[in-house]
């Protein structure tokens, strides 16, 4: 930003000062420092904090219900096998789409063939320095536990700058969730606080005494907490036009700000997401409306859910069975889209 100079009073010195320099989302100090991979003794550090990654699920009520929308297509399409049960598939799902991976153990019966395909979290598990070898760690709690090598799947989220863990997809409008937690936390405590520096009270009416102006001090210091945003009424007869003045602050800005702030924060989730609004219960602002719900979620699994379909069902090749089944999708037109991508229309199914 520009420099700001204050002209102060004669006896007083101008002072002048200047804000802190734009910064990039590039800058080395920041963000994309931690798209580096350290290694420990045995595994190797995650590129993002996963306890971080964990917490910011529930930072906004638009990135939350995305990704609760697109589990649970991807869970009311699957259908459960003698390997993956719906809730290991769930869980893997749901670690996919907010931690950028998913893990599922290969647990062996005893003739040494698959017995069941089990989920690992993602906030514990480690990729090991050694090849085809995964650690779960706790932290510091416990002791670290090593899996069996080639006996942990998993699926990630590809990154351009690491090849060893993904990263969430999202990642991109993490900052403006945060502003939007930040914004709605700021304004529930505006309003818990209940002192509110909206306004100044100018008063300059001399037929006003000094014990009025004792008796209104008081009344807007009890005007807090439970008893804020009360109406006030003064009377002065005999007063002038501008004897009694009331200058806003901020508190018609601040309003305007909130909602802005919440919009545009709102609006960088679900592009990042690609999720179509009427789905996820936004209000439209217009009388137009955002259009029909089924064209919207037609093109929504087409689109989003079908590709994550595709690539959750490589898992199938890994373990050398069919783990991992998806039913197809019948469109609003009745065309059946399949989970590899491919259209069988309804007048073919007609003729099946």
């Amino acid at each position: 930003m520009d420099e700001v100079s204050t002209t102060l009073p004669a006896n007083l010195a101008t002072a002048t000062f200047a804000f802190g320099d734009p910064e990039s989302v590039i800058d080395r100090r920041d963000l994309p420092q931690y798209f580096e991979v350290w290694r420990n003794t045995n595994w190797y550090h995650p590129p993002l904090p996963m306890v971080r990654l964990a917490q910011v699920f529930r930072m906004s009520p638009h990135h939350s219900s995305a990704i609760a929308l697109k589990v649970n297509q991807l869970l009311s399409h699957q259908t459960p096998t003698r390997w993956l049960s719906k809730n290991d598939f769930e869980r893997f799902a749901l670690d996919f789409l907010q931690m950028g991976n998913g893990y599922l153990e290969r647990v062996p019966n005893m003739a040494g063939g698959l017995l069941r395909a089990a989920f690992s979290p993602a906030r514990h598990t480690r990729r090991g320095v050694d090849p085809d070898v995964f650690w779960f760690v706790e932290n510091g709690i416990a002791q670290d536990h090593r899996f069996e090598p080639g006996t942990v799947y998993q699926l990630q989220q590809p990154d351009v700058a690491q090849e060893v863990y993904g990263v969430p997809e999202w990642i991109a409008a993490l900052q403006s969730g945060l502003l939007n937690e930040s914004a709605t936390m700021f304004r529930r405590r505006y309003y818990l606080n209940g002192a509110h520096a909206g306004f100044v009270f100018h008063l300059t009416d001399t037929l006003i005494s000094q014990e009025v102006v004792d008796q209104l001090v008081e009344k807007f210091k009890s005007a807090k907490g439970v008893g804020n945003f009360k109406n006030l009424f003064l009377y002065t007869p005999g007063g002038k036009k501008d004897g009694v003045q009331i200058h806003p602050i901020a508190d018609v800005a601040a309003k305007d700000e909130f909602l802005n702030i919440k919009n545009i924060s709102r609006d960088d989730l679900l592009a990042a997401h690609r999720v179509p609004p009427q789905l996820i219960g936004i209000i439209p602002q217009n009388s137009g409306g955002f259009g029909s719900v089924t064209e919207a979620l037609d093109a929504f699994m087409r689109l989003e859910i079908v590709p994550i379909m595709g690539r959750m069902l490589q898992m199938n090749e890994w373990f050398g069975v069919e783990v991992l089944r998806f039913q197809p999708y019948t469109m609003s037109n009745g065309d059946q889209l399949n989970p590899d991508g491919t259209i069988t229309t309804a007048a073919s199914l007609r003729r099946a």
